[in-house]
């Protein structure tokens, strides 16, 4: 399961924690979920000062993010946030239509177990609704462990290295159009409902229709 982001505005260090992960972890946080979006120019000295750190492990932090290709660094300017290109969301696309419908199909007999795990997170997904926030960290938690529950290691590790582009993307689905948020639920609970059945093809249909519903959605101008 995915680490919870971050909360709070002003960090405390926690023990044991180095001030370069903890700023890492702190902006890595806010870019996949939206509130550091594409094209905003991130600024060393105030990420510090937000985190009570002096700017050098800030720096270490834009770095490694950079080497990620979630950030483009401008020195004595700071940090641009890298945007989601078409292609790249064209490809993140056309990559989970693979691997999570097939997935699917191979999950129908998972049994009535993988339907509970799906469901808390679709109640996580109610409770992010309700609260205005989280929602695209309850959509990454769903859709993985709909991926993991088809037992193929390897799909799950490849499936895992798209996650901060899957994060990205649903974080700017959801931007686009927060009251969207309750049909993606009813989609969820629709995919559940078909795996809970055993009918494998019709869960991948619903899946695929539902990804690219949120594709089209994320690609609207804003």
């Amino acid at each position: 399961m995915s680490p919870a982001p971050p909360t709070g505005e002003h960090e405390l260090l926690p023990r044991g924690r180095s001030a370069a992960q903890l700023a890492y972890d702190y902006v890595k946080a806010r870019l996949l979920d939206g509130r550091f979006a594409g094209g905003t120019l991130l600024s060393e000295n105030e990420i510090a000062q937000r985190l009570d750190v002096s700017r050098t492990p800030v720096r270490q932090a834009f770095v490694q993010l950079e080497a990620e290709g979630l950030l483009e660094l401008y020195p004595r300017r700071g940090a641009l946030v890298v945007p989601i290109s078409p292609s790249e969301a064209e490809d993140v696309l056309e990559a989970r239509m693979l691997i999570e419908q097939h997935a699917a199909r191979r999950a129908a007999s998972a049994g009535p177990a993988l339907a509970e795990t799906l469901r808390g997170h679709i109640a996580d997904q109610e409770q992010a609704l309700e609260d205005g926030a989280g929602f695209a960290w309850a959509d990454r938690r769903f859709h993985h462990a709909l991926v993991e529950s088809a037992g193929n290691q390897l799909l799950t590790r490849q499936y895992a290295g798209l996650r901060d582009r899957h994060q990205r993307i649903a974080a700017a689905t959801v931007a686009g159009d927060p009251a969207r948020i309750g049909r993606f639920i009813a989609e969820h609970r629709e995919i559940v409902a078909a795996l809970e059945a055993g009918d494998g093809d019709r869960a991948a249909e619903l899946l695929g229709t539902h990804l690219q519903g949120a594709h089209e959605l994320a690609r609207r101008p804003r």
